[in-house]
């Protein structure tokens, strides 16, 4: 068995790094590469590339391909993953299009699974100088390029209508749009990538996010690092029925309806947006 806290130490200079490595092209646009890589799947930089060729370096440099398995969104799929218990996920660069547009809001994710399950996540905002961290049953935290850090909380807000939402720039639909229109909530706020809204809600700075698929769906390499951070917080992750995402599947997309929340009004988060989901689906229908 791995120990978790050598690990994170392996990793944590990783993400600082890859974060450095994506300022030096957002500091240079004129030079970055974009091409478009089809269907649903948005597009991929030379940031992307070189991040992702950093990290999976030092990862495999350090541990090596026999104990561990590497899953990247820039990497092509190996299944051999599948017959292994422990799985890095990585997504070099989440919110690729807040990276083009030029808003700040994305993020390097580092997690690692242990049976389908993430054990250790490292979630960096390089604009905002942040790193979130978590191992399991041991807390998650906050990290600045100083070194200074804190435990984060989720905000202990239990009311719905007093709770801030959190939505995506640039998934939208239909579905998404009832949904959220229909929640009690306080204020929604719009942030880019998965690790930025789940850091949000973690840090307490926001209560819940509500994700539907549709013609795609985000990636194990979206919600790994992201969701041990978020739980280690406080807070909660799953499908609208309650379940939880379950990670190294044949199939890497998660697929459904999700929510992430502070953990206070779960439960009553999910049951509101199934019975507004079944709404919206009714409509359809006439």
């Amino acid at each position: 068995m791995p120990d978790l806290s050598e690990l994170m130490a392996i990793a944590r200079p990783i993400a600082w790094g890859a974060a450095e490595i994506l300022m030096q092209h957002y500091e240079s646009p004129d030079s970055l590469k974009i091409r478009d890589k089809g269907g649903d799947d948005g597009s991929v930089t030379s940031a992307d590339l070189a991040a992702n060729e950093f990290i999976l370096n030092q990862l495999q440099s350090q541990l090596g391909t026999e104990n561990f398995a590497y899953l990247s969104e820039e990497t092509e799929d190996n299944v051999n993953r599948l017959n292994h218990d422990w799985v890095w996920m990585i997504d070099p660069m989440d919110g690729t299009s807040d990276f083009i547009n030029r808003t700040g809001e994305f993020a390097v994710h580092i997690g690692l699974t242990y049976r389908q399950h993430p054990v250790l996540g490292l979630v960096a905002a390089p604009v905002f100088g942040k790193l979130f961290t978590a191992i399991k049953d041991r807390g998650a935290f906050l990290e600045f390029k100083d070194g200074a850090s804190t435990q984060i909380q989720v905000s202990p807000k239990t009311q719905l209508d007093e709770m801030i939402a959190i939505s995506s720039r640039s998934h939208r639909s239909d579905k998404l749009d009832y949904i959220l229109t229909r929640l009690p909530k306080v204020m929604e706020l719009a942030v880019g990538s998965i690790g930025g809204k789940l850091g949000s809600i973690a840090q307490g700075s926001a209560d819940y996010y509500i994700s539907v698929s549709g013609k795609s769906a985000p990636k194990d390499w979206d919600y790994c690092a992201p969701e041990i951070i978020l739980t280690e917080a406080g807070g909660d992750l799953t499908h609208f029925d309650r379940t939880e995402l379950t990670y190294n599947n044949p199939d890497i997309s998660q697929w459904g309806n999700i929510i992430a929340s502070n953990g206070y009004g779960h439960k009553q988060l999910c049951e509101l947006s199934q019975s507004i989901l079944s709404e919206f689906d009714a409509s359809l229908e006439i």
